[in-house]
Order: structure tokens, then C-alpha cells, then sequence
């Protein structure tokens, strides 16, 4: 991998925005100094890194700070030689960019209502109608951004998916906490086929997390959660 710059990552390992930091790097075949936070506890660098959200990601490159994890794959993908991430054409970044948008604030807020922020039954159901309706939806976007090939970038990776492709160990952790499928058969044959493109990657071999620590670690934050809700008095 190459290396020379000075350039750090701020993250956590579950964090889906991270994940697709790390395959923004990885796919440019770069080194770097990864500093895995405590949320809890949040380092003074992060704090002073990016002060306004004080969230990670946060990339630091040679002392200068980069927030918000799709502005940090636009800066490494303008940054650093390599294979491009987003496309030439002012047009195809666009689209790319609302799908991004689209992935990010439908289908990861919707696994995260049915694990974490669904307080009743009925809100989780909701989650899992809203999952099912934007798997469906990315699943036309897929047909249309690929052309016919492999990726929503084309023949290659590009900013879609990496923004789906960081949710794929959680989405695969959702599946087994809620015995629910969500891929495959004749739902999103696409997106299956996708997946296991994208997982076979170097990139997704080296930064997704494995599914089985993501279940732990989604399991061990509902019992929290339900343990603070219990200790919470009722009006």
C-alpha cells in the first residue's frame, strides 16, 4: 500500500461511516494510522479535530482535519491517486449523491429502528416495512446506475457503494437478531448478487466488521437500552 502522507482516522469499528472511509482508503491502496474511539469518552484530538459535531469520522491528513464521512471519500478520492470513486461526468456524481443521501437516511434509519429506536412493537414494524420499501427502491436504482454491470458505479466501485456496501455487516446482523430475509428470491435478486460481489472485494475484506461481533455488540446495546428504559420512571 502506499503511504509518505501523514494520515489518520478517527472511528469506531462498527460505525457503518467509518467502514466506508476505511474502503475509500483501502481502494486507493493507502496506509494509515487508524485511533479507534470511546464514545463515551471521546479523545481530546477528536474533540479538537472536528469541534462542531464532535462525531467521528473525523481524517486527518498531514494536521488537517476532514468531517462528515462522505466529504472524507470525496477528499480521498480527490486527494490521492488511484482508482476513482466518484465519476467525471457532473451529472453521474449527482445521482450518486442523492442515492448516497438516499441510503443513508432511508435504509440505515430503518435498521435502526427495528434494533434500536423502536420503542413498541409497532414502531419496529414500521422499520421492517420501511427496510423492505428501500431495499425495493435501491434495488431500480441499481438497475438503472449499473447499466448492466457490476456496481451502482458501473464497471467499478463507486460513492453508492460504498455507502450501501458499509451497512452490509449490520443489514446481515438484522437478518439474524429478527429471523427476517431481506435478500434474495425474487425481493431484490440485484442487490443479492450484488452483495456478494461487493463482499468478495478487497476493500469490504479488509474494513467490514464481522457480522457475529456486530451481533453481539447490537445485542449488549439493547440491553442497555432496555435496562435504562426500566430504571426510567413513567409519568
Amino acid at each position: 500500500m502506499a503511504g509518505g502522507d501523514d494520515l489518520k482516522l478517527l472511528g469506531t469499528w462498527a460505525s457503518p461511516f467509518a467502514i466506508r472511509v476505511k474502503f475509500a482508503l483501502a481502494l486507493k491502496g493507502l496506509t494509515y494510522q487508524y485511533d479507534e474511539e470511546d464514545l463515551a469518552s471521546k479523545s481530546e484530538l477528536l474533540l479538537s479535530s472536528n469541534p462542531v459535531h464532535k462525531k467521528i469520522p473525523v481524517l486527518i491528513h498531514n494536521g488537517m482535519s476532514v468531517c462528515e464521512s462522505n466529504v472524507n471519500v470525496e477528499y480521498v478520492d480527490e486527494a490521492f491517486a488511484g482508482p476513482s470513486i466518484l465519476a467525471a461526468d457532473p451529472y453521474e456524481r449527482a445521482i450518486a449523491r442523492f442515492w448516497t443521501a438516499y441510503v443513508d437516511d432511508k435504509l440505515l434509519a430503518s435498521w435502526a429502528t427495528m434494533l434500536f429506536r423502536g420503542k413498541t412493537e409497532e414502531e419496529k414494524s414500521d422499520g421492517k416495512k420501511a427496510l423492505f420499501v428501500a431495499l425495493q427502491t435501491l434495488e431500480g436504482a441499481l438497475a438503472k446506475c449499473s447499466d448492466g454491470k457490476a456496481f451502482f458505479g458501473g464497471a467499478s466501485v463507486g460513492l453508492v457503494d460504498l455507502a450501501l456496501g458499509s451497512q452490509l455487516s449490520w443489514l446481515k446482523a438484522v437478518e439474524v437478531i429478527t429471523g427476517e430475509e431481506f435478500f434474495g428470491g425474487d425481493k431484490t435478486p440485484l442487490l443479492a448478487a450484488w452483495m456478494a460481489r461487493f463482499s468478495q472485494l478487497d476493500a469490504a475484506k479488509v474494513a467490514l466488521p464481522d457480522v457475529d461481533k456486530v451481533i453481539e455488540f447490537a445485542k449488549m446495546r439493547q440491553a442497555r437500552m432496555a435496562a435504562a428504559a426500566a430504571t426510567t420512571p413513567s409519568n
